[in-house]
């Protein structure tokens, strides 16, 4: 069945979801993706470094950025070190994250669904953990500004692991605070390097594209792709113990 998704900086896009198999077990805890998932973010951010990449006149494509989607920091600033050398992008960077820095203040806008996913969680006393790449100072202030903060029960960060997304560090920090066994936990994610990150760490993904469609790379990790938050929680609804 063909959906509409979000495309390059808020264009819709089309892409093909894969038929949604119901969950095959009833999650003990649920975990979550941030930025592009929770937060409308990776259109800022991109919408940043495009801004400073002009005034530095670096003279990269907007959809280069793209790349960098689900990577933490230390994996960009290689990435664009690569791109441009090591001084620019120390430029190009600082310059783009302090245009993001203003955005943050500004308040960044929430996704589609994520409140009400939230809240239904809540009722149902279902436990619920933050998994993010971004550096704890700028997440802790990202889900405070957004009122999100006080609906987690735990915040793991891309301060708190050795090893960033893809590698499993994250998400098994995040079920180790819940007390909830990987097998049993649930991840809500928009990149395919978080999906693999959830896969590595034994836990259950379902990907909710924003500005990256799933490509066949992607669906051939054999995971649940919805179009919405709205879709994942008709999957989850069904399976939601009774709130004590």
């Amino acid at each position: 069945m063909a959906r509409a998704g979000r495309g390059r900086f808020g264009t819709a896009v089309r892409f093909r979801v894969t038929d949604i198999a119901p969950l095959p077990f009833a999650p003990q805890a649920v975990i979550f993706d941030m930025d592009g998932l929770m937060l409308d973010s990776e259109r800022a951010i991109i919408g940043c470094l495009v801004r400073a990449a002009a005034a530095q006149e670096a003279g990269i494509e907007p959809d280069y950025w793209l790349r960098m989607i689900g990577h933490g920091d230390a994996a960009c600033r290689t990435m664009l070190a690569e791109r441009i050398g090591e001084a620019p992008a120390r430029a190009l960077l600082a310059q783009g994250h302090g245009y993001y820095r203003e955005a943050v203040a500004a308040g960044l806008p929430l996704r589609p669904g994520i409140v009400e996913l939230l809240e239904m969680l809540i009722a149902h006393d279902m436990p619920r953990a933050v998994a993010t790449s971004t550096l704890r100072e700028l997440a802790l202030r990202k889900l405070d500004m957004a009122d999100l903060l006080r609906r987690f029960d735990a915040v793991c960060t891309g301060s708190d692991v050795a090893h960033p997304k893809p590698a499993p560090d994250i998400y098994l920090l995040a079920a180790q605070k819940l007390g909830v066994p990987p097998a049993h936990c649930l991840v809500l994610e928009d990149s395919p390097i978080g999906v693999r990150a959830a896969l590595a760490a034994g836990m259950t993904p379902i990907q909710v594209p924003d500005l990256l469609p799933p490509d066949d790379e992607a669906r051939a990790l054999g995971h649940r792709i919805v179009a919405s938050l709205a879709d994942a929680q008709r999957l989850l609804e069904p399976l939601m113990p009774l709130a004590r």
